[in-house]
């Protein structure tokens, strides 16, 4: 099952309607009631390896202001005082019910569905201490969409997970690069904590990100940035200046 929300509602998609639709309209988050937004960082092996980071031995885990999330087509607005705007695709789950202590082979059960994210860095801020919630917290810094598909829809741990900007593929990946995949990232995330229904898991970028690169890339104001994960559709949104 497919599912966009737009003007506040609810509305089923069928698969060949998804881009499509997601490119000639504006949609809400595809959350009905958001509440807290978990992310993961230096989960994708391939990312790990360009940032010369060894990989993690437990989840990486840092959150990101839920006024940070906007909906496929918003702009994405950049501050006067960032400098060095990234780029992150990444696989968003969404949380369907209350969960705390979850087993890894009964995660799945807790997911309403999944859907892709964009979790925009100010890098020139991220490494200025040990914390990156602000840096990645700024108004707009997580577009969600363009739909919410339920998990038995797909096998997420063979997904194509590619970020352009401005038809240029910069990251081209697979879920099968996780470190910790989907299950073990709710079961660590669940100990001794609560998740609640609205839940959102950010859970990893791939290689190929901007600060990586030589030379580096970063976003440009006019930029366009389509994430595009294999069974879901490609969320899509323009960076502006502001």
């Amino acid at each position: 099952m497919r599912w966009m929300w737009n003007e506040g509602e609810r509305q089923v998609v069928e698969v060949p309607d998804v881009d499509a639709i997601a490119a000639s309209i504006d949609l809400d988050p595809p959350v009905e009631h958001l509440r807290m937004v978990w992310a993961i960082g230096l989960n994708y092996r391939d990312h790990a390896a360009e940032t010369g980071a060894p990989i993690p031995s437990e989840p990486v885990v840092f959150v990101k202001s839920t006024g940070s999330v906007v909906g496929n087509g918003a702009d994405i607005l950049i501050p006067p005082h960032v400098a060095q705007p990234d780029y992150e695709g990444e696989l968003a789950v969404v949380i369907g019910r209350r969960a705390r202590d979850v087993p890894a082979d009964e995660a799945m059960d807790v997911i309403e569905g999944v859907t892709c994210a964009h979790d925009v860095s100010a890098r020139d801020h991220q490494f200025t201490t040990g914390q990156w919630v602000w840096s990645k917290s700024f108004d707009t810094f997580c577009p969600l969409g363009p739909v919410l598909v339920t998990p038995d829809e797909l096998d997420l741990d063979h997904l194509d997970i590619e970020t352009r900007v401005n038809g240029e593929a910069l990251q081209c990946s697979n879920t099968d690069q996780l470190v910790f995949p989907v299950p073990e990232l709710i079961a660590h995330l669940s100990r001794g904590l609560t998740l609640e229904p609205g839940d959102v898991i950010l859970t990893g970028t791939p290689g190929g990100v901007g600060m990586a690169r030589s030379p580096q890339r970063w976003l440009e104001d006019g930029d366009v940035v389509e994430i595009t994960i294999g069974g879901i559709g490609t969320l899509r949104n323009r960076v502006i200046r502001r």
